[in-house]
């Protein structure tokens, strides 16, 4: 008589382990900067998870785009939010953030200087990988959201005038731009598709959230002028986070402004951290841990490093949650469907102006740059390598290939 063995039935993670476990793996490979991130995020949500399509993506993309702030980091708080509701968002933002964050902490609380560990080869390589990475993402972007002429002039237009005209006020243009031609011009039978994202909330409480974020706005100066550093520091953190338009990078500079004039950090202080974040994978932002922790002010240490993430991210947990609701209402209607062919078209653009400058001006400096990235396309897109291993590889290659060829 044959037994039959019971098969104990594979657990799934909870959504929240999932979406945190998800999000730690990209905190600790994700290398390139915010428009790399996108692209990242693109290869492991949408074509190996599948947990949304690529119409649904670029919607999200396209509303972060609209809000201040970190808009890959808010990306990512999107996902996890239709993921696993807010402890989802939470998950995604923890796990995203806290690797580089740790590491820049712990490199301000330990290290005075970068040295030229940090301006080797390997660091050159992650720049080229990125090229190639970035790459991948146009590539099925256009394939998917450019299909016709229309939609692809749209994309080109927008290309053309970031590149002539860069800056954050010009990508708000071109999306608005891209909307009007869509709603204007598209044919209403070239419906785009879309999957509502599970959000739980509703309007009444983005509203709630949207109305905390602009309340913060008014009253953080009032503490901040009568109250302790501590208030001063969250204020100045905050406001970066809340009133920044294009990327990462301006970030840097705002914070810049903020930390150094008054004191709280030198000069020198700064662009050594400056420089360590260029390493570092993930958000741009979390080099605001580094300049709480190396404060000359108390609080600091990982008091400080913790004020400062939670002030220069709180932005995006009022936004994201808030504006959501209102866009997928908005959504719903046939002519927002028709803006947004030409708005995911626009996006595309946007990616490709950024692709140019200054991911390739920055990356490719030579033909060995160029045949190094040409590889890590190749790998990415035909043999689907997974992206982590692409770039470890190249950021180990670029040391024998600078010595090799000129």
């Amino acid at each position: 008589m044959t037994q039959q063995v019971e098969r104990i039935p594979h657990r799934a993670p909870h959504p929240v382990i999932e979406v945190f476990l998800a999000f730690l793996r990209l905190g600790c490979t994700s290398f390139g900067g915010p428009v790399a991130h996108l692209a990242y995020f693109r290869t492991e949500f949408v074509e190996r998870r599948v947990w949304l399509k690529d119409a649904a993506y670029a919607d999200l993309v396209a509303f972060c785009q609209f809000l201040p702030g970190p808009a890959s980091s808010q990306v990512g708080i999107a996902l996890g939010l239709s993921r696993a509701g807010l402890p989802g968002a939470f998950a995604a933002w923890a796990g995203f953030t806290a690797p580089s964050a740790l590491i820049l902490v712990l490199f301000g609380l330990l290290v005075t200087n970068v040295g030229s560990a940090a301006k080797g080869p390997w660091l050159h390589g992650l720049a080229v990988v990125t090229v190639a990475v970035i790459a991948q993402a146009l590539w099925g972007m256009g394939r998917s959201l450019c299909p016709d002429r229309q939609r692809a002039s749209v994309a080109a237009a927008a290309t053309v005038v970031a590149s002539l005209l860069p800056g954050a006020l010009t990508q708000t243009a071109m999306i608005l731009a891209g909307g009007v031609v869509g709603w204007l011009c598209l044919q209403p039978s070239a419906t785009l598709p879309h999957t509502p994202l599970p959000i739980a909330l509703g309007r009444r409480s983005g509203l709630l959230l949207l109305s905390i974020f602009a309340g913060l706005l008014l009253v953080l100066p009032l503490l901040a002028d009568h109250g302790s550093y501590g208030w001063q520091l969250f204020n100045s953190f905050y406001r970066a986070g809340a009133l920044v338009f294009g990327g990462g990078h301006v970030v840097l500079s705002l914070l810049q402004v903020a930390v150094v004039p008054p004191g709280w950090v030198s000069n020198e202080a700064f662009l050594a951290g400056y420089g360590a974040t260029q390493a570092m994978p993930g958000p741009v932002s979390a080099f605001a841990g580094y300049l709480g922790a190396i404060s000359a002010q108390q609080p600091n240490g990982w008091e400080g490093a913790a004020i400062a993430l939670t002030a220069i991210f709180l932005p995006s947990f009022l936004l994201v949650p808030g504006g959501l609701p209102l866009w997928e209402a908005a959504r719903r209607y046939p002519a927002m469907q028709r803006a947004m062919l030409g708005i995911n078209a626009a996006v595309v653009g946007l990616l490709l102006a950024t692709f140019y400058q200054p991911v390739w001006a920055g990356g490719i400096l030579s033909v060995r740059d160029f045949a190094l990235a040409v590889v890590a396309f190749l790998l990415l897109v035909f043999w689907k390598a997974p992206p982590w291993l692409v770039v470890v590889s190249c950021a180990c290659a670029a040391g024998p290939i600078a010595g090799r060829f000129p």
